[in-house]
C-alpha cells in the first residue's frame, strides 16, 4: 500500500484548538490525545506520514522533545509505526476493540424506526409530470427505445439546467444513467482497474466506498477539516499516490452538510489540472440548500471542459423511485461511456427519462418543502440539545441530515444497543473507511417531527444504557483498549 504525507499546514488546520493551556495535563500528552483522535475519527487516514519531528516542532512553536514526547506514546499506543527512511506513519491498533452490548431482547416499541434513509418521499408534481410522459409517449414508440446516451429531450433539459446555472452545456456533453450510483459504477469501469487508487473526502457517501472496494480499487481518504476542504492536503494526495480520480461532494456534503465556496472549488480544478488528475464531482444533493442556493458548478473552472466530470440524479430532489441520473462531461468521453455502457445495459426507461424532462423544465427546485426541512431540522438540533446535551451538532446549510459528534468512540455499540431500543441508525464508519468515525452518527431530518423526538429520546435511553455499562470518568475507548492491554 502506498503512503501519503500529510504537511504541516493541513495538519494544523485537522488540529485545531488542540491546547488547554490551563490544563495540569502536559503538552505532549494533550498533543497525542489530538493526534489519537484524529485518527480515530478518520480525518487523518491510514498510512499517512506525519510531519517530521523537527518540521511539526517548528509550526506548533513547540520544543521538539514535546514533539518525539507525543509520537513515542502515539507509537506505544500502537497509533503510529515508525519505518526508516519513512517517519512516522498513522496505524490503528492490533486487533479489533469490540464494545460491549448488553444482550437484552428488543423491547417493545412498536414497529422500529428506521433511521437510516436520507431521502424524502415524492416531490409535488412527480404524478403529473409521469401522466405527461405517458401521453407523451405514442410520439417515441416507432422507435427501438434504446438510446444508451438518453433520450434527446432530456439531455437537452439537463444542458439547458447547467446552462441556467451557469456552466454553458450541450446535449452531446450529457448520458442519462439509471441513477448516479449506475453513473459512478459506469466511470470507475472506464477510469480504473484492480489496485488503482481514488482520493476521496472523508467523510463520504458510503455506497461510493462500497463501490471502490468492490472493484478493488483503493480509496485515498483525505480528511475534512473542521470548515471546509483542505485543498494542500487534496493536492500532496494527488501527487503523492497519482490516483486515476478524486471523487468530491462540492453541494451540501453527505454526510456533513457543507457546501464548498467559488474559492475552494477554482483552487480544487486548479490541483487538478496541474496534476492531470480526472475530478467526479457529485451533484446528487446539489438543489438541497436550505440556507443558501449551492453555488454555480465546480465545471464553470474548467475551461477545457476535460478536468470535471459532474454527476446528478433526480432522486433526492424529485423522488428516489425516479431511477434517472446523468453524466456531463466532454462529448469524447460521453461517447465513450456511451459504448461501454451498452456491455452494462442498453438504455434508461423511456417513461421515467420523459418525466424527469417535464420536471426539469419545470425547474421548481425544493419549493415549499425547503420551508418543511428546515423547520425539521431545526427540530432535530433543539431535541438532541434537550436529550443528549453532551453530544455536538452543528446546522448545515443543506442536505438532509446531521452529522452528529459523539463525546466518545462509541458509535457502533451505541446503534447496536439503539437497535434493541427500537431504533436504526448509521453509525459513522459506514460512512468511511478502516474504522473511522467512531465519534460520528448521521442523523436525517427527513422524518416527521414527531418521529424525530421518538428517534432521540430512544438514542437517550441507550446512550445511558450504553454508559451504565462502562467505566466512568474515563475516555470509553481508551478504557476499553487498555483492557485488551493494547495500551
Amino acid at each position: 500500500m502506498s503512503t501519503s504525507a500529510l504537511r504541516p499546514p493541513s495538519l494544523l488546520r485537522l488540529l485545531g484548538a488542540w491546547r488547554v493551556e490551563e490544563s495540569a495535563e502536559p503538552a505532549y500528552r494533550q498533543l497525542a490525545q489530538a493526534l489519537r483522535m484524529l485518527v480515530l475519527d478518520g480525518r487523518v487516514g491510514l498510512n499517512v506520514r506525519l510531519p517530521g519531528e523537527r518540521e511539526l516542532a517548528a509550526a506548533l512553536g513547540l520544543s521538539r522533545t514535546t514533539i518525539a514526547a507525543a509520537f513515542d506514546r502515539l507509537r506505544d499506543e500502537g497509533y503510529l509505526e515508525s519505518r526508516q527512511g519513512s517517519g512516522s506513519v498513522t496505524r490503528l491498533p492490533p486487533g479489533r476493540v469490540e464494545l460491549e452490548t448488553p444482550e437484552i431482547d428488543m423491547v417493545s416499541h412498536g414497529n422500529i424506526l428506521n433511521w437510516t434513509h436520507a431521502a424524502l418521499p415524492a416531490a409535488p408534481g412527480v404524478g403529473r409530470a409521469c401522466q405527461a410522459a405517458v401521453e407523451a409517449l405514442p410520439a417515441f414508440l416507432g422507435e427501438l427505445g434504446y438510446d444508451p446516451l438518453g433520450l434527446p429531450p432530456l439531455r437537452r433539459a439537463i444542458a439547458a439546467q447547467f446552462e441556467r446555472r451557469g456552466c454553458p452545456t450541450s446535449p452531446d456533453q450529457i448520458i442519462v444513467t439509471n441513477g448516479a450510483q449506475q453513473g459512478f459504477a459506469l466511470l470507475l469501469q472506464w477510469l480504473t482497474g484492480p489496485g488503482d487508487r481514488a482520493v476521496i473526502d472523508h467523510p463520504t457517501y458510503h455506497n461510493v466506498i462500497q463501490a471502490l472496494q468492490r472493484a478493488h480499487v483503493v480509496p485515498v481518504p483525505v480528511g475534512l477539516p473542521a470548515q471546509g476542504w483542505d485543498i494542500d492536503a487534496i493536492e500532496a494526495a494527488f501527487r503523492q499516490t497519482s490516483p486515476r480520480f478524486a471523487y468530491v461532494i462540492a453541494d451540501f456534503h453527505n454526510p456533513t452538510g457543507r457546501s464548498m465556496d467559488p474559492a475552494t472549488r477554482r483552487a480544487l480544478v486548479a490541483a487538478a489540472t496541474r496534476s492531470h488528475t480526472p475530478l467526479i464531482i457529485d451533484e446528487t444533493m446539489v438543489a438541497m440548500g436550505l440556507d443558501f442556493p449551492a453555488p454555480p458548478p465546480v465545471a464553470i473552472h474548467d475551461p477545457s471542459g476535460r478536468q470535471v466530470i459532474t454527476m446528478g440524479s433526480a432522486s433526492k430532489i424529485f423522488w428516489g423511485g425516479l431511477r434517472v441520473g446523468w453524466i456531463r462531461a466532454d462529448p469524447q468521453t460521453i461517447a465513450a461511456l456511451g459504448r461501454l455502457r451498452t456491455t452494462m445495459d442498453m438504455a434508461s426507461p423511456v417513461v421515467e427519462q420523459l418525466a424527469v424532462a417535464q420536471l426539469i423544465d419545470g425547474d421548481e427546485g425544493l419549493g415549499p418543502r425547503a420551508d418543511l426541512l428546515r423547520a425539521r431540522r431545526d427540530h432535530l438540533i433543539a431535541q438532541i440539545e434537550k436529550h443528549l446535551p453532551h453530544w455536538r451538532v452543528e446546522s448545515p446549510a443543506g442536505g438532509l441530515s446531521l452529522w452528529a459528534e459523539l463525546p466518545r468512540a462509541e458509535a457502533t455499540a451505541l446503534a447496536a444497543i439503539a437497535e434493541s431500543h427500537g431504533v436504526r441508525v448509521a453509525p459513522g464508519p459506514r460512512f468511511g473507511v478502516s474504522g473511522a468515525f467512531e465519534r460520528f452518527l448521521r442523523l436525517p431530518f427527513t422524518l416527521p417531527e414527531e418521529q424525530l423526538t421518538m428517534g432521540v429520546e430512544r438514542l437517550a435511553e441507550a446512550d445511558a444504557r450504553l454508559h451504565a455499562r462502562m467505566p466512568r470518568g474515563r475516555d470509553s475507548l481508551a478504557a476499553a483498549l487498555e483492557a485488551d492491554r493494547l495500551i
